[in-house]
């Protein structure tokens, strides 16, 4: 009775406000307000992100130097939050979200991060009749749309292909020591030793930030399933006790006794700096850290460092998309979809991509802008089999990636197989 007294109280205070919000609106306009889109064309936009660091951030000064000078009259903020895959960032954007202030625009990764939780909240405008009007629909792979679309409808733009399942090397280090980069988990493994007798740390890891580890643990799923099986893991399909997963788990396992005793002070740029020194000699991580090494530590591509696909997976992808939509809601929709067509331009992506260090996510960029590691990233993704990145959110929800990292914390510190694989089998009961 009491729920049912409150619940009423509730619904007439709502037609209250809802009556005198609209006697108002008839009787002043707020200055600016543009009828046809909707909003506050002089609202500022704030582009929400998690690139604060490594060429990531110069990435996004570009995409936003770039706005600027076709679109100066609009104001926009670089309104990014800091922390490793977004962990900070996407905390901030739920708070926001559900309080009904949304940022102009944000960073989401394409798949179930964005499908199963921004769009299946009903938080996110459809892009349908943007992409027609854009010219878009044919200027991405059909599965990249389908990526960033749920039943049928298109949410968001993608402005960049990132690999996942990218193992680099100091070159230096392995032609001193007379070895080749691995591309089987054998040679990994012989490698290792290899370089363990010389004293030099094998593995450079840095999962002060969970979600490393997690990343390390998808590419030896990759490898040992392949990506059909991979893929079934997500859908409920393949139980994580079944016998090939337990053995990718296994080799992970072996994997971690090869990384550096410090690995849980340091984050992915400290990992990926120990192998530009020399004190590591590998590190498996996305290609986010080409922009890295080139941009920040000034190394060259094939020079000082090199790269292959992680054990097992060559002619496998893991593909990573960073996305950007139009939430409902917004102050200034047309500003946002301005700012989305830069985003979506030849000229947005081949600002972005190089200094990101992905590729772009259109399929007419400019190939002369990219080094050679891009122009063979180019190459793999039109011909690799494309496996979605549970560890940034493409492949199972976030509810269900939060468990995972938490489980391969745990993990990581304890190495217990068995209790790890009951675990994940637990956790995975959400996805069927």
């Amino acid at each position: 009775m009491k729920k049912s007294f409150l619940l009423s109280l509730f619904l007439i205070f709502t037609l209250i406000v809802s009556a005198c919000s609209s006697n108002s609106s008839t009787e002043e306009k707020p200055e600016g307000n543009n009828e046809e889109g909707g909003g506050d064309a002089s609202a500022p936009l704030d582009i929400f992100s998690w690139w604060t660091g490594a060429g990531e951030e110069d990435g996004l000064k570009a995409l936003l130097a770039l706005f600027e000078e076709e679109y100066p009259d609009v104001p926009i903020e670089n309104a990014a939050v800091a922390g490793g895959a977004g962990t900070n960032a996407k905390a901030v954007l739920a708070s926001r979200m559900q309080g009904d202030d949304p940022p102009a625009t944000f960073q989401v990764h394409g798949g179930a991060e964005l499908n199963e939780g921004w769009v299946a909240a009903g938080k996110m405008e459809t892009l349908n009749d943007f992409y027609e009007a854009e010219g878009l629909n044919d200027k991405f792979p059909q599965d990249l749309i389908d990526m960033v679309s749920k039943d049928g409808d298109i949410y968001s733009v993608p402005v960049n292909i990132h690999r996942g399942n990218v193992l680099w090397y100091n070159k230096k280090v392995f032609e001193d020591n007379g070895l080749e980069a691995p591309t089987t988990f054998d040679e990994f493994f012989e490698v290792a030793d290899a370089l363990k007798a010389k004293g030099i740390t094998p593995l450079a890891l840095g999962d002060k930030e969970p979600w490393t580890a997690t990343h390390l643990y998808e590419t030896v799923l990759l490898g040992v399933l392949g990506s059909e099986d991979y893929g079934k893991l997500w859908t409920g399909e393949l139980a994580f006790d079944d016998a090939k997963v337990v053995e990718a788990t296994e080799i992970f396992k072996k994997m971690l006794s090869y990384i550096n005793d410090d690995h849980s002070s340091r984050n992915w740029q400290d990992a990926s700096q120990l192998v530009a020194n020399g004190e590591a000699a590998m590190n498996v991580m996305g290609d986010w850290a080409k922009g890295y090494l080139v941009n920040d530590l000034k190394l060259g591509v094939n020079e000082d460092f090199g790269y292959v696909p992680t054990p097992g997976t060559e002619g496998l992808f893991m593909v990573i998309t960073d996305t950007f939509g139009l939430p409902k809601g917004v102050d200034n929709p047309e500003g946002v979809k301005k700012f989305l067509s830069v985003l979506a331009s030849v000229e947005g992506q081949d600002a972005f991509n190089p200094l990101k260090g992905s590729i772009p996510a259109r399929i007419d960029a400019d190939v002369t802008k990219y080094d050679q590691y891009g122009k063979d990233t180019m190459v793999d993704f039109k011909a690799a089999k494309l496996a979605p990145s549970l560890a940034h959110g493409s492949a199972a929800s976030e509810g269900f990636l939060t468990k995972v990292n938490q489980n391969i914390n745990i993990f990581v510190t304890q190495q217990n197989t068995d209790q790890f694989t009951q675990e994940m089998t637990t956790a995975a009961a959400e996805l069927k």
